[in-house]
């Protein structure tokens, strides 16, 4: 990328970031209570109190990344502490496994059977370690994530989602997510257990569940990695994909192990060619491999969050490879992302469009949307165009 060029970008992509990260810094905070709303309108009022409890620990990341990376702001470091504070106090049962939603004076409402919300709050707990030194929080950590591989080796404490007696499954998210929750406790204490832990996941992701003879990252497999005739085997999540991808990438760069990061650029690659709508632009939310109807009603929707981590994927490709290809990748995610999903006149992105691009709901903020994809992608992106100018 030309220094020019780049030097532009860095400019748009850190102002972005702070708009952003000032739109949920005026209306995100429960100064009642603690911790975050999400449930947020266009204009940043509240619709809805109660809390995403992935999100607190999501914003818990993110917060206090920017307080690690960008500037010791003391409102970003007040936000990570209350949330910290919110999800201590209130977000687990008395066994420790975690809610998934809680009310703004944090009563348990919900709790799945998933353990993202575990796996979001480990995160959290690392990178505000970092930020303040409070030796409890590693601690939570360490032990939050024991608790989470032993169900991941072991799921029998689930209730599947499927009658494992008639099919057993297993979908690419749980070893997808871990890959980064480890990449986040490895900067606190770089102990060889991540790496083999890492190095288990990666295998699994490249042997179960990428078919480079199909040329597609599949989201659900059969226990020993076969195709599965299904809908639900044949489904593809581009985005999903693509997020792998890049933490496929940067844990190549970590190991300089080129081969790795080939073949998460092969990922890439594929996912971007099957997720790319031909017709209006911007990446559909699932795709059928065989093109034939989708389970998902949804799947032609435009979301936020595959563009963002689509950026990301492809900026760093470029700045691996050097190849023109991935220039022109981010330019045209760049180009459909800032005309269709930014908002200028009220801040942040809204998350959800239809196939045309045209808005389909305008909240910026939900259960399932808030602090943590787009601001992520914006402040990874704003350092890799600072090497490049």
């Amino acid at each position: 990328m030309e220094k020019e060029k780049a030097k532009k970008l860095h400019g748009l992509y850190n102002k972005t970031l702070h708009d952003v990260i000032a739109f949920w810094s005026k209306h995100a905070p429960d100064n009642e209570y603690g911790g975050i709303f999400t449930c947020l309108d266009r204009e940043g009022a509240l619709y809805n109190t109660d809390k995403s409890v992935w999100f607190q620990g999501r914003a818990l990341w993110m917060f206090s990344r920017m307080y690690n990376t960008v500037e010791k702001r003391e409102e970003w470091l007040e936000t990570a502490k209350s949330t910290y504070e919110f999800l201590n106090k209130y977000c687990s049962d008395e066994t420790g496994k975690m809610y998934f939603t809680v009310t703004c004076d944090g009563k348990p409402l919900q709790k799945r059977r998933y353990i993202f919300s575990e796996i979001f709050a480990i995160s959290g707990f690392a990178e505000y370690y970092k930020a303040t030194g409070d030796k409890a929080a590693p601690e939570k950590a360490k032990t939050l994530f024991q608790k989470v591989l032993t169900i991941y080796r072991d799921p029998a404490g689930i209730t599947p989602k499927i009658d494992p007696n008639t099919r057993t499954t297993k979908n690419h998210s749980l070893p997808m997510i871990l890959l980064s929750t480890i990449q986040n406790l490895r900067e606190t204490e770089p102990e060889p257990f991540y790496d083999d832990l890492a190095s288990e996941l990666i295998n699994t992701i490249f042997q179960d569940f990428y078919k480079p003879e199909y040329k597609a990252l599949f989201e659900n497999v059969g226990i020993n990695g076969e195709r599965l005739d299904s809908p639900q085997g044949r489904l593809i999540n581009p985005g999903h994909a693509i997020e792998t991808a890049w933490f496929i990438m940067r844990e190549g760069l970590y190991r300089g192990d080129k081969e790795m990061t080939e073949k998460a650029v092969d990922i890439l690659d594929c996912s971007l060619e099957i997720g790319w709508d031909k017709e209006f632009g911007g990446l559909l939310y699932f795709v059928d491999i065989e093109n034939r109807p989708p389970e998902q009603l949804e799947w032609d929707m435009k979301l936020w969050w595959p563009h963002t981590e689509a950026l990301y994927a492809a900026l760093l490709a470029h700045a691996i490879t050097g190849e023109e290809k991935y220039e022109k990748w981010f330019d045209k995610i760049h180009d459909y992302s800032f005309t269709h999903f930014a908002d200028p006149e009220f801040g942040e992105w809204y998350g959800y469009l239809h196939r045309d691009g045209t808005v389909s709901n305008t909240l910026k903020g939900s259960m399932w949307k808030g602090p943590f994809h787009l601001p992520r992608a914006l402040l990874l992106c704003t350092q890799e165009l600072a090497t490049q100018q």
